[in-house]
Order: structure tokens, then sequence, then C-alpha cells
């Protein structure tokens, strides 16, 4: 040790094949864990085609997300699983808040056409989505710039998932529901007037 000096030693961490295996694996799970507990919550909070809707986002949602990971060649670990998690928690979010508005509305305009429905409830909420995805893209952009090359691939992959979840919230899961159809209530029925055929 004298004669070498001062010696420090970096921090290394090697995961083998095996390991690497096992953690994408698991990263698999835990994703198709999320989607289908995901399905579930949509299938009880609202009808059976929400819910188809909702996961045709969801699955848009993340497949671009690996698309994505596969073309920047960005590192599959841990942080990654993370923010595609985060992506879909994100997305459902924003989901289910145009999906709740629309619920509304088909409650308020029984006769309303339902195509027209949805074009009011999207417009309704659209600017709550825009802003709220600028915000956390522009806080996003600062971390992947200062935030060194721990977390660059972490804030890339999350900052496309959420600009991707914005676009399918509208564009995905709600023309599916048009395709679908819902079940509109019965509108209520015209009073009838009684003794007015006997009146002159």
């Amino acid at each position: 040790t004298q004669a070498a000096g001062q010696v420090t030693y970096s921090d290394v961490a090697v995961v083998g094949s095996k390991v690497s295996g096992e953690l994408f694996m698991s990263g698999l799970l835990a994703l198709a864990s999320a989607v289908v507990l995901m399905f579930l919550y949509i299938w009880f909070r609202f009808e059976p085609q929400f819910g188809f809707g909702a996961i045709a986002g969801l699955v848009h949602d993340v497949i671009l997300v690996f698309g994505l990971i596969v073309i920047m060649r960005l590192e599959f670990s841990l942080n990654m699983v993370a923010a595609i998690l985060t992506v879909i928690g994100y997305s459902m979010n924003d989901t289910v808040v145009v999906f709740d508005r629309l619920r509304e509305n088909l409650r308020k305009y029984k006769t309303m056409p339902l195509r027209e429905v949805i074009d009011l409830s999207i417009n309704e909420t659209l600017s709550r989505t825009v802003v709220t995805g600028i915000t956390a893209v522009m806080v996003l952009a600062v971390l992947a710039i200062f935030g060194g090359a721990a977390l660059f691939g972490f804030s890339i992959a999350l900052m496309f998932g959420i600009i991707i979840g914005t676009y399918s919230s509208i564009y995905v899961g709600a023309p599916i529901i048009l395709l679908w159809g819902v079940k509109r209530g019965v509108t209520d029925p015209e009073p009838v007037k009684v003794g007015m055929a006997s009146r002159p």
C-alpha cells in the first residue's frame, strides 16, 4: 500500500445476464399487473367500453415508450421501469378526467349525439390536460439537462410518455368509445295531457 500510494476505489456495479433477465421479466410483470389493475378500476368505475378505451390508450403509450427506448438505445433499468409505470399512472389519470366529464355530459345531454358529447367533453377538459402536460414536460426537460447521465434516460422516457399519454387520452380512448357505443339513459317520457283530445 505504501508503494502504490493512496488508492481510491470507485463504486462499480455489475449485473450478470441471469440477473438482467430476471430484472427484465420482473419489469414486464409489473407493467402487465399495472395494466390489468387499471382495467379493473375503469371497469368498475365506468362501463366495459370505457375500460377497453383506457387499456387501448395504455398499450399504445407503453409500446411507443418501448420503441423510444430501443431507438435511442437507452438502458432498460429499474429507473426505466419506474418511468413506464409513471407514464401508465399519468395516462390513466388523464383518461379518467376525460371519461368522468364524458359520463357527466352523457347524463346531462341525453338526446345529443354521442360524437358531439365526446367532442364537448374533450374540449371542456382540453385546457386542463394541455396545461398539466406542458408543466410536467418543462420540469422533466430541466431534469434531463441538469440531472446527469443517471437521470437522462428516465427523464426522456417520462417526458415522451407524458406527451403520448396526453395524445392517447384524446385520440385513442375516446374514438374507441365512439366505435363501441355506450348505454344512454332513457329519455324522460313526455307528459300526457289528459282530456285534451275531448276538448273542442
